[in-house]
Parts: structure tokens; C-alpha cells; sequence
């Protein structure tokens, strides 16, 4: 998959195809049967237009949900999904105040010269979100470019979409969110040194700093680790701020591998979310933290063997 960074580094090799448009956080089924359906039914190149940072991010960030992709992340499930290239916009002010027709005009037209654009049939546009897919029609009817919708995609008699999402990982419903993602939530990173408390517990973690507002429930999960040379290796986690840790600070994810002896330090790693095992706690003494890790461990294994 190609990546466009900007309207300015598009070429002319990369217009005048199809394009979709939107944030495709966490890439879920409904963003997943979006590109389907552009891939299938439409000319190539074939693009997502999206936004860094989300527009929620812009305007609130404070108050802005949590993410649950990071770009990275977004633009390997979407390299997966055989899409031609993605080109990410920056989302500032200047694009902000965008009526929906110089959108339409800077990004489609003069930007990657679609010829069909397809979007979901609640997609808004332009400032105060004043363009729908009504709008976009009138515009390609003057512009000369097909608009096509997609009908929302739905998990049994509800919409399938990123709050959802999100919804069922801050409840610690990982099999839920699972079934709306199309797969293991996952948060992804590079192995950094902690404070070595894991390992004198003899619980040895591989620790990721969360930079983004995570979306998952505080607590321990068994979890699987993916490595970049294709193992997959059973494993529990904590994610949260380490109230037991004196001197933590920040959001870490630390994984301990079962039965496994390696050095991860420096490599980048995904961590997919397999069950909720409980919620994150405080510890009056080392000795109790050891106890209930090791506890955790044991369920975390009982959950990898149920789910064999």
C-alpha cells in the first residue's frame, strides 16, 4: 500500500480512481465491507482519504474518545485489506473551515481527481459538518465524478462503528469488540525498559508505554503477543497506571509471556486482547502483588486452553 503524507506529495500515478473517506478508526467490519466494496465495484487506484487528527482530536481534545488505532496501526489493517494507498490529510484549521463544496473541490477534484467516491450513508463534511451525501451528489454532478453509498453494516439489529467499539472495550467485553472488529483488539508498540519490579517477582514483563487515551478497561487480560517474525505466544497482561509501582507513572501495558525466557527489549510487538480476567487493583504489600499474579497467570493459562 502506497502512503500519500499530504495533498502535496500526491503524483499523477495516484489520481483518478476510487476513493472512500473517513477516520476508519480501529478499522472495524463496516470499514473493512467499505473498502470491500471499493475494491470490487470501482476503478483503481483505489484510496482512503483520512484525517490525522481525527477531527474529534482537533476541536476537543480533552474530551476526545479514545483511539482505538494508532496510525500505525490503521494503516497496517488497511496495507491487509489490499487497499492501493491511503493519503492522510492534516486535519487544521484551515481544513476546518472548509465549506463543503472547496472540500469537495481541494481534495476530490483539483487533490486526487476521483472519478467515484464512495462513502457510508451517514458521512458528513465540511465545516459544522454541514455537507451530506446529498450535498456530495450535486457537487459530482457538476464535477463530473460517480457517488455511491454504502448501507450501514450491522451485528445483529445494531450498527456496527467505533463508539460501539469502544463501548464494549471500556466494559472489559473484549469478545464483543472481537466480533465487531472482525478481530483481536490489539495495541502495538516497541518493547521499552521498566523498572525490573516483573522480574524480581519472577514475573518478567515486556512493557509498553501507552501513549493514546487507551480504550480498553483497566485491568489483566490474557492476551496473546505477536512477534514481527510471525509468532503468536500466550501470554497475560496488565494494562494500567500501576498504583502498586511506587515511582510509575504514565499508562503501560506489561506483558508476561508464558513459559518463555527471550529478550523482547527494543522489539515492536502487538498485544491482542483475548479475555478480561479482572480490573486493575491496589496492593499493600509485594507479597500480595506476587500472589495474585500468579493467580492471574493460572487463569490467563485456563482461558488460552478453553480457547483452543
Amino acid at each position: 500500500m502506497r502512503l500519500i503524507r499530504g495533498q502535496h506529495n500526491l503524483h499523477h500515478a495516484a489520481r483518478g480512481g476510487s476513493v472512500t473517506i473517513g477516520n476508519f478508526d480501529g478499522v472495524h467490519r463496516g470499514h473493512q465491507a467499505m473498502v470491500a466494496q471499493l475494491l470490487a465495484t470501482g476503478p483503481a487506484p483505489h484510496t482512503v482519504l483520512s484525517f490525522e487528527p481525527m477531527p474529534s482530536e482537533f476541536f476537543a481534545p480533552e474530551q476526545a474518545p479514545p483511539r482505538l488505532s494508532s496510525l500505525r496501526e490503521k494503516l497496517q489493517d488497511l496495507a491487509e485489506l489490499h487497499i492501493d494507498q491511503c493519503m492522510i490529510v492534516p486535519f487544521d484549521a484551515a481544513l476546518s473551515r472548509m465549506q463543503p463544496s472547496e472540500f469537495v473541490q481541494a481534495l476530490l477534484v483539483d487533490g486526487l481527481a476521483a472519478t467515484r467516491v464512495l462513502v457510508g450513508d451517514d458521512f458528513r463534511y465540511g465545516a459544522k459538518r454541514a455537507g451530506s451525501i446529498d450535498t456530495l451528489r450535486a457537487d459530482a454532478a457538476r464535477h463530473g465524478f460517480a457517488v455511491e453509498s454504502l448501507d450501514t453494516v450491522m451485528d445483529g439489529d445494531k450498527r456496527i462503528s467505533s463508539t460501539r467499539v469502544r463501548a464494549a472495550l471500556g466494559a472489559g467485553d473484549v469478545a464483543q469488540a472481537q466480533q465487531l472488529l472482525g478481530r483481536r483488539y490489539r495495541i502495538s508498540g516497541r518493547v521499552q525498559r521498566g523498572q525490573g519490579k516483573g522480574a524480581g517477582l519472577g514475573f518478567a514483563t515486556a512493557n509498553l508505554l501507552v501513549r493514546r487515551k487507551p480504550a480498553p478497561k483497566f485491568g489483566v487480560y490474557a492476551t496473546r503477543l505477536q512477534l514481527v517474525d510471525g509468532r503468536s505466544l500466550p501470554a497475560v497482561s496488565n494494562l494500567g497506571v500501576r498504583p502498586s509501582i511506587a515511582g510509575s507513572d504514565g499508562c503501560w501495558l506489561e506483558t508476561h509471556v508464558l513459559d518463555f525466557d527471550g529478550d523482547l527489549y527494543g522489539q515492536h510487538v502487538s498485544v491482542e486482547f483475548c479475555a478480561f480476567l479482572r480490573p486493575e487493583q491496589r496492593f499493600d504489600s509485594l507479597a500480595a502483588l506476587t500472589a495474585q499474579i500468579a493467580r492471574d497467570t493460572e487463569q490467563a493459562r485456563a482461558a488460552h486452553a478453553a480457547a483452543r
